[in-house]
């Protein structure tokens, strides 16, 4: 997997693993769009080929452009993308209750997609030329803010799968350019607590959970912002003690009270902004059957096509929950299942060997190449596939929430695929130039 094989300057396993995935994926969109009686209700898969073939252009084109002339580029790149992300909000189609299509008519995209890729450049840039700096407390909270801006025009849509991938790919790339451990930690942190304080309060008053005291406590706005009150008079005494005795442990006393107060501050504006469909996601993954024929509905559905394949499968078109319609959105967020009910778990090793094979190219590119520039980018690409294959199959099997992320490669969508393909070509872009310097 880790030998180093090209053809032209391709690098021929990364090649392989990526068009075998798509065309794996082209068969179960094909599977998705069957009836139990053995009738196709769908063109999905014939769009999907064009899309794919598109797609390869697009791959081949950035493949043979220097991936370092997009260092000038990149910022020209996001700024033109928050634009469009702008318009997206103010005139853009709803789908699925987001507002992230443009389009005409029946052609449209989703830029949020490829404001993945932008922004991934222009943190490259920006690391690089803060090289031996993105320690800096300011640095690092500069380079969050660029993540951060494309994530926040995302949420308002409101797409929160999306918005979620840009977190994984900002820490990453920001550890691999030097940031602090406790930087990266202080973001995760954070993050998971917002998550748990947004949602009790819809948990406590919607299904009334047998031990409410704490949840009852922490739903509670004044019991929130005395708490949020509380730290701050500790970080308060956190900074005086370091001003006045220079002792460096009050930096971690300020360190552990700045976390529950950006939880807190995090968790009231998530609860205006997160829609109920969302904060429903989060508690049916904690147990779907407090609302099975609803928000519970999914998952459900899901772990029974994928446990029902067992080891071999039932055979490509021979799957029930797909043929019978019980998977919603079965040909994007949940065309794993559709696999796993068909191919089984012979079938799910051989996707995951694929991604793997992609992945693990993808970090040795990351680790060869001859500048910054492209080491971060190679570092955000890998940590962006990554991420989906993790959370779009675990949401398949019901150990993710379900947030709307596709398979990369294999569910029915344009724009993730030619955004998961310009990466693939920015990886080989600087592959072929990886002994230039």
């Amino acid at each position: 997997m880790t030998e180093e094989r090209s053809f032209f300057g391709v690098d021929v396993l990364l090649a392989l693993a990526t068009v075998t995935l798509m065309v794996i994926g082209v068969l179960f969109i094909y599977s998705s769009g069957i009836t139990s009686d053995g009738q196709s209700l769908s063109r999905e898969w014939v769009r999907q080929i064009i899309w794919v073939a598109i797609g390869l252009g697009l791959l081949v084109a950035v493949a043979s452009f220097d991936y370092a002339r997009w260092r000038d580029f990149a910022p020209y790149i996001y700024i033109g993308v928050l634009v469009i992300l702008v318009g997206t909000l103010l005139f853009g189609r709803v789908v699925n209750g987001a507002r992230s299509w443009i389009g005409i008519g029946e052609l449209g995209v989703q830029p949020s997609e490829f404001a993945k890729i932008a922004t991934i450049l222009m943190l490259a840039r920006f690391f690089e030329q803060r090289s031996g700096r993105v320690g800096e407390l300011p640095v690092f909270a500069l380079g969050a803010g660029i993540a951060l801006l494309p994530m926040a025009l995302i949420l308002l849509q409101p797409d929160l799968g999306t918005a979620l991938v840009y977190v994984p790919v900002f820490l990453v790339m920001a550890w691999v350019a030097g940031a602090r451990t406790s930087h990266v930690l202080f973001i995760v942190t954070v993050g998971l607590l917002t998550i748990v304080l947004t949602v009790i309060p819809t948990w406590v008053s919607d299904f009334q959970p047998t031990d409410r005291l704490i949840g009852t406590a922490l739903s509670n706005t004044r019991t929130l912002l005395a708490l949020g009150s509380g730290f701050l008079a500790i970080a308060a005494i956190g900074v005086v003690g370091m001003a006045a005795l220079k002792r460096s442990y009050f930096r971690w006393v300020i360190y552990g009270a700045a976390i529950p107060i950006a939880s807190i501050a995090g968790s009231f504006v998530g609860r205006r902004v997160l829609p109920n469909h969302a904060l429903m996601r989060l508690i049916v993954f904690l147990d779907p059957y407090v609302d099975p024929r609803g928000a519970g509905w999914n998952i459900i559905q899901s772990v029974t096509a994928v446990g029902s394949g067992g080891v071999s499968g039932k055979g490509w078109l021979e799957g029930t929950q797909s043929h019978l319609q019980f998977l919603p959105q079965q040909s994007t967020d949940f065309i794993f299942s559709i696999l796993a009910e068909e191919w089984g778990f012979i079938g799910a090793l051989g996707v995951f060997a694929c991604f793997s094979v992609l992945i693990a190219r993808g970090l040795i590119i990351a680790a060869k190449a001859k500048d910054n520039f492209a080491s971060y980018v190679s570092a955000g690409i890998v940590t962006m596939i990554f991420f989906h294959v993790f959370v779009n199959v675990g949401m398949a099997i019901g150990v993710m929430p379900i947030t709307g992320i596709p398979l990369l490669f294999l569910s029915y969508g344009g724009s993730s695929l030619w955004t998961a393909l310009i990466g693939v070509g920015l990886l080989m872009s600087v592959f072929q130039h990886r002994y230039r310097y």
